[in-house]
């Protein structure tokens, strides 16, 4: 069980997630991770075809997608192998 300082963004032990949170993670878990890494991978080769069409803000801005996504994917990732919902399930 976690234990700490709720300041620190560390769970108390105890501590339930919320209907809303439940919701979402149970809807993003039935995303396959490697979605995520096609997703970052496409923005790129779409930054990549922009830029050499000259559109450089339209590259940068599509660019700077992948980062993201692929933190999206990570947390997806996590949701799935430790679940903010372990206690709730008896893990």
């Amino acid at each position: 069980m976690a234990t700490g300082d709720p300041v620190r963004g560390v769970v108390q032990s105890g501590q339930r997630e919320d209907t809303v949170t439940k919701t979402i993670e149970s809807g993003t878990a039935a995303i396959p991770s490697v979605a995520f890494l096609g997703l970052a991978v496409g923005s790129m080769a779409l930054s990549l075809a922009f830029m050499a069409a000259g559109r450089r803000d339209a590259a940068n801005f599509i660019g700077q997608w992948a980062p993201t996504i692929l933190i999206l994917g990570l947390y997806n990732k996590l949701v799935k192998q430790r679940g903010s919902d372990r206690d709730d399930r008896g893990v």
